[in-house]
């Protein structure tokens, strides 16, 4: 397809496609799926060889948030039956976090529900992020604990955050339509206040949520000029409980074509995996590795995810390897310019359940039309709803049960 071609050429340069051009890629059949995801693996491969990062959760406060986010199983109102609990200790986290660096995490992700940290809040990460620090010689930690702040980014970089994360999820056009407690502009305010203070900027989206491909690719080109080192992808877990807990929208050929087209956009970024590939890629997930060089290993914040030796299982069988702690995850290029900067150490983190919630994901299987044809978003109805699929946490962080790592 010319239109490929076009798109790998551009990739490999870090040119920006046009919006005609990604909605092109949204818009493929089954057909050619595979010549998509093998177009986009050459960009990945370019910038990232055959390496997955490791990354590893821990929800320092789980439940209780006073925000009305629609996909969050810790929204104000939810009645998902969710782990509820407030802030573990500083040893506690940094325990849970060393099953995650034993199971080959290289980043620990701290999240905390709610709207924002308070600065006894800050407090509180600092020491837990010295802790994990101190017991884990050369481990990268990334802050997810919502709105910043003035100041309150300084304050985690000179605790030893090596990144910030808070996603902005979907497009500005309709982010009013999933919540109202707080603003996309605020989103982006808190991105920036990250970048701004030397923290490596993490910021990424939630498909399946009854979005139109015009909204993807808006929400991903606000993301490429926010220009973040990490973009995490997490698909929509439709939690019973939630208002968008019917909201069964993806297939894993739909779940794909939007990896490939981050990759497009966010050629040399890490592109993440994130919450909800275990619904909605289901056996398809080894082929997105071919499209995101990032996944998280085991369980999300509220939500339990594959086995972490299942993770491990199916990146080397699918031909890939497991970065090590002694490889930067950015190309050079963006590590100098990282640098130049005075920025940290750039690599991003996402919360899998998607920054300080719990996201979800969709499901089914259909099939799609052309690049001639009707849009992708008018694309078959995906087949029954998958709720068997989604699982709640039940162990690791705030149980007394052995985290999955």
């Amino acid at each position: 397809m010319d239109l490929l071609n076009t798109l790998v050429d551009k990739g490999l340069r870090r040119e920006l496609p046009t919006r005609e051009e990604a909605l092109a890629v949204l818009a493929t059949s089954d057909d050619e799926l595979l010549d998509v995801v093998a177009a986009a693996g050459k960009v990945r491969r370019q910038w990232f060889g055959r390496r997955v990062k490791l990354n590893y959760l821990v929800n320092l406060k789980s439940g209780l948030c006073p925000e009305d986010c629609s996909y969050c199983s810790q929204r104000l109102g939810s009645k998902a039956d969710i782990l509820k609990y407030t802030w573990l200790k500083p040893d506690e986290a940094s325990k849970a976090a060393a099953a995650g660096i034993a199971g080959g995490a290289k980043r620990v992700c701290l999240v905390a529900s709610g709207r924002g940290p308070t600065d006894r809040d800050v407090d509180r990460v600092s020491k837990t992020i010295e802790a994990i620090k101190e017991g884990n010689d050369g481990v990268e930690v990334c802050a997810c604990l919502g709105l910043l702040s003035d100041g309150q980014a300084e304050r985690l970089r000179t605790a030893g955050a090596d990144a910030y994360n808070h996603n902005l999820n979907t497009s500005e056009g309709t982010y009013g339509d999933i919540t109202t407690t707080h603003t996309y502009a605020d989103r982006v305010d808190t991105v920036q206040k990250a970048h701004a203070a030397g923290l490596s900027a993490c910021s990424g989206l939630i498909a399946g949520m009854g979005e139109t491909d015009d909204d993807l690719v808006d929400v991903v080109f606000a993301l490429r000029e926010l220009d973040p080192d990490s973009v995490p992808v997490n698909f929509l877990i439709p939690f019973e409980g939630t208002p968008l807990a019917k909201e069964w929208n993806l297939t894993p050929q739909r779940a794909l074509r939007i990896l490939a087209m981050v990759r497009f956009v966010c050629p040399d970024v890490e592109v993440r995996l994130a919450g909800g590939r275990e619904v909605h890629l289901r056996t398809l997930q080894p082929l997105a590795l071919h499209l995101a060089n990032s996944i998280f290993l085991g369980d999300y914040l509220t939500s339990e995810g594959q086995a972490g030796k299942a993770d491990l299982e199916m990146i080397t069988d699918a031909g890939f390897e497991v970065e090590g702690a002694g490889t930067t995850t950015l190309p050079e290029h963006r590590v100098d310019a990282e640098a130049a900067a005075g920025c940290g150490t750039g690599g991003g983190c996402g919360s899998g359940d998607v920054c300080g919630s719990s996201a979800g994901v969709t499901d089914a299987a259909g099939v799609t039309d052309s690049v001639d044809s009707a849009p992708a978003d008018e694309e078959a109805t995906p087949s029954s709803a998958r709720a068997d699929l989604v699982a709640v946490r039940r162990r690791g962080a705030g149980t007394d049960l052995a985290p999955n790592a």
